[in-house]
């Protein structure tokens, strides 16, 4: 039985899935994935999801979870990941928890703040206001009661909701709110890649993105889920939209999600960078570190 789980944090591209199932020739494990995108269902070409022969070969959860017109909780993704990983443990594997969530990860192997759960009547206006004006006035909103919650959500639309949601529900900043206890005890590591190497792991996913099919899936989504503004709002998801509904081209769509596809990527590895006992791994130690834990 192991005692600690692995988790295997890093920027987008980076290449964490492929490590993990070369991992998985080694060591008997199963994935616990840690990304916000990857829990829709039939969101798969813009969250460069594994293939499913890929994950024939190892199992992986907290794939395929919801439909992009539901709402997905980090306290539901930690409820979810740690019955997953008692499950895996159960099995006599390891749980190799990968991803490049931050928040999650965070959530995960740090503890959760008992803030109040979601409420819709109080976020629906929030919602309504972003997609009529975009995320800058609710910033700025979020900023006037908290500094630190506005930097801390980093312009990601569901954090400042939820941390508005919060105040307007308490009077209070969600970092007020005492955190629970992990469950388990972690073993965290951050893949480290040449920034140049990156930025053309980025390049060569956006590209392939699109010659897979990325336009086709998101005009099957926009059509069924017309509603799901959080899912759609997704990188390579809204930029896509906005080519379809003829306010960029194509080509300009693309580049745009290159771009911010990059831009995501360097602010995932400064989270990860500032992320308590996070510790740095080239991909040639990770079977050492694994076996470590054993």
């Amino acid at each position: 039985m192991y005692s600690v789980i692995p988790v295997l944090a890093g920027a987008t591209a980076s290449g964490k899935s492929a490590l993990a199932l070369s991992l998985a020739e080694d060591v008997p494990l199963e994935v616990v994935s840690a990304d916000a995108m990857m829990v829709y269902r039939e969101m798969d070409i813009g969250t460069a999801k594994p293939s499913p022969e890929a994950r024939a070969r190892v199992p992986h959860h907290l794939i395929d979870v919801i439909t992009p017109d539901e709402r997905f909780s980090v306290a539901r993704y930690v409820a979810l990941a740690e019955e997953a990983i008692a499950e895996t443990l159960a099995r006599g594997k390891l749980p190799l928890v990968v991803g490049g969530t931050g928040f999650y990860i965070r959530a995960l192997t740090e503890g959760l703040p008992t803030t109040p759960e979601a409420d819709a009547v109080v976020q629906g206006p929030l919602w309504r206001r972003f997609e009529a004006e975009g995320i800058g006035g609710l910033e700025s909103d979020l900023a006037a009661l908290s500094t630190e919650d506005a930097a801390r959500a980093q312009r990601n639309p569901r954090r400042v909701i939820r941390s508005l949601e919060v105040w307007l529900q308490t009077g209070r900043s969600p970092t007020t709110f005492p955190m629970t206890r992990p469950r388990y005890r972690y073993s965290k590591r951050r893949l480290e890649v040449n920034p140049d190497f990156l930025e053309h792991a980025v390049a060569e996913r956006t590209a392939q993105m699109f010659a897979d099919g990325l336009v086709g899936e998101v005009e099957r989504l926009v059509q069924r889920y017309p509603g799901a503004s959080t899912a759609l709002q997704a990188i390579g998801y809204k930029e896509v939209r906005e080519a379809l509904a003829g306010r960029v081209t194509l080509r300009a769509a693309q580049e745009a999600v290159r771009a911010a596809t990059l831009r995501y990527a360097k602010r995932q590895r400064t989270w990860f960078q500032k992320e308590p006992r996070m510790e740095p791994l080239v991909a040639a130690e990770a079977a050492r570190w694994l076996r470590s834990l054993g």
